[in-house]
């Protein structure tokens, strides 16, 4: 990953910048609350009864947020944990542990479970929070212990450790959590092929969460089997919290959801994801799962409008392939920019001209040249 730089995001939560890669761990609206907003929320752990033992595969680990504030939020209705983890570097979680301001988000006993994975490569905890959890406030309201929690993680490129996994989690998870770097960056972690393999980690009830909505990553999904929801974004920053923006809303006020990377913290949200005026969102990531999912009546969850299925027939959704398992990045970004200039859809300039992203009227979208699409 290179170098890693501490940066401040706006929720005040640290994170930190990959040189190697270009981004940002998290964005820059905030770190824990984009863990909260996009996996610990649609992961919508109320469908689980008290007891259960919630099944997840976390891809990229990165600092830890995604599963430490899914393992509280699981403690909090008594749901216990088996956990599997893939990641690159293990410099995140240590440099994480290792900062006040990272540790000061969490429990004693969330910070027990991830030191001892930084320590030992796996982490388990008894039924009980601490005495000195209790204490100080933290832990369930009600006179249940939280159920045990345990997992280990697999540390070098997750393509060829995900078999491991599934030795293990196949047609087991009910959330595998996608946070891998952007497409643009990293490509062969959003491969057809890979995604195909996700997939197959599912259980029949189970959803894929990520904070991706680009259109190559969600046709992937589609053709591994799995049925697709978006992600509804709100003027208030909560998903759900408010009416859907409708088709014509402007493209991406989050800087991580479309295809564009992760931002510098402090940087306007919507930079560099191509958006012309990040003036609001029309999603901030996909959810996605074997079965069609329920309808929502809390607005945080939305099938894909007329303007996203459009952008599924645009040339932006030719997919990253890597057939192999071993492809370079660069290698793959390349066959996928040849593959776009035979693709029969239109391009992504037509595609936003089309549902007003760029604010001119204009006639409906028809085939442009090779490097028009994204």
């Amino acid at each position: 990953m290179g170098d890693l730089v501490w940066q401040t995001t706006a929720d005040g939560t640290p994170t930190l910048w990959s040189e190697a890669f270009g981004e940002a761990f998290h964005s820059a609206g905030g770190a824990r609350r984009e863990a909260e907003r996009k996996f610990v929320a649609p992961a919508q752990l109320e469908r689980f009864p008290p007891g259960h033992c919630l099944q997840v595969l976390d891809l990229c680990v990165g600092l830890g947020y995604n599963s430490a504030a899914l393992l509280e939020a699981a403690q909090d209705r008594g749901l216990a944990i088996r956990w599997w983890g893939l990641e690159l570097d293990p410099r995140p979680l240590q440099r994480a542990l290792a900062a006040p301001a990272f540790r000061r988000c969490w429990r004693p006993s969330t910070l027990e479970a991830l030191e001892q994975l930084g320590a030992c490569g796996h982490w388990r905890l008894k039924a009980g929070a601490p005495a000195a959890e209790k204490d100080r406030g933290w832990g369930q309201p009600s006179a249940t212990a939280p159920p045990p929690a345990s997992g280990q993680w697999w540390l070098g490129d997750a393509r060829s450790q995900l078999a491991s996994v599934l030795e293990e989690a196949s047609g087991r998870c009910d959330l595998v959590l996608h946070d891998a770097f952007s497409p643009g960056h990293c490509p062969q972690l959003w491969s057809q092929e890979f995604l195909g393999q996700l997939a197959r980690a599912l259980h029949p009830q189970g959803r894929l969460l990520t904070y991706c909505s680009a259109a190559a990553v969600r046709w992937s999904l589609r053709q591994g089997g799995l049925e697709l929801a978006s992600l509804a974004p709100s003027a208030s920053g909560r998903p759900g919290a408010g009416p859907d923006p409708g088709p014509g809303a402007l493209p991406q006020a989050d800087a991580r959801a479309e295809a564009g990377p992760r931002g510098r913290p402090g940087a306007p949200e919507g930079a560099g994801t191509g958006a012309t005026h990040p003036a609001k969102t029309w999603s901030n990531g996909t959810v996605a799962s074997p079965q069609a999912l329920p309808p929502d009546p809390t607005g945080l969850l939305r099938p894909l409008s007329p303007m996203e299925e459009a952008h599924l027939s645009s040339r932006a959704a030719e997919p990253y392939r890597d057939p192999t398992g071993r492809a370079e990045a660069a290698a793959i970004l390349a066959a996928r920019q040849r593959a776009q200039a035979s693709h029969p859809g239109a391009s992504t300039s037509a595609w936003r001209r089309h549902w007003g992203l760029d604010r001119r009227p204009t006639a409906p979208p028809t085939p442009a040249g090779p490097r028009d699409g994204r």
